[in-house]
């Protein structure tokens, strides 16, 4: 039992740690663009390339689209991030929904922007490691937890 709680725990201090950067991400890509600053807003993203390549004149569409994924980068840290204290203490639908919320938005994060070259190792690759462990922990201690039973 006491592996299986420390498990629960280190996931929901790796889900809180991403929830957070995530929130922090949200902040700023909406910020930049409620700021009609686009560039910064799509440089904290693709983060890998240099901003001079990406001013130009943005339509208002292109900074909606931006201030959405801003949104999207908000909520889905401040789920992940509740979630965490549910984990902590054993919640199954905590632990499945922080997987599905969190876990999806890197998959996407993976397959677009680490393939793709846009993004350096830190913060971004780093962050898909953290909900992947704190994916593989919770899963484990819960099935580990389940079997005991």
């Amino acid at each position: 039992m006491k592996k299986i709680s420390l498990l629960l725990k280190t996931s929901a201090i790796l889900w809180v740690i991403w929830g957070l950067v995530h929130i922090f991400a949200g902040i700023m890509t909406m910020k930049g663009v409620l700021t009609d600053d686009i560039v910064a807003s799509i440089s904290g993203i693709a983060d890998a390339i240099e901003p001079e390549t990406l001013e130009m004149d943005y339509p208002k569409a292109a900074g909606a689209i931006i201030g959405q994924h801003g949104f999207n980068l908000f909520w889905i840290g401040l789920v992940t991030l509740i979630c965490a204290f549910y984990i902590w203490k054993g919640n199954k639908n905590a632990i499945f929904l922080a997987a599905i919320t969190g876990g999806l938005a890197d998959l996407g994060y993976f397959l677009f922007m680490d393939l793709g070259g846009f993004v350096k190792f830190m913060p971004g690759t780093v962050m898909t490691i953290f909900s992947s462990l704190a994916i593989i922990t919770s899963f484990y201690a819960h099935y580990k937890n389940k079997t005991a039973h």
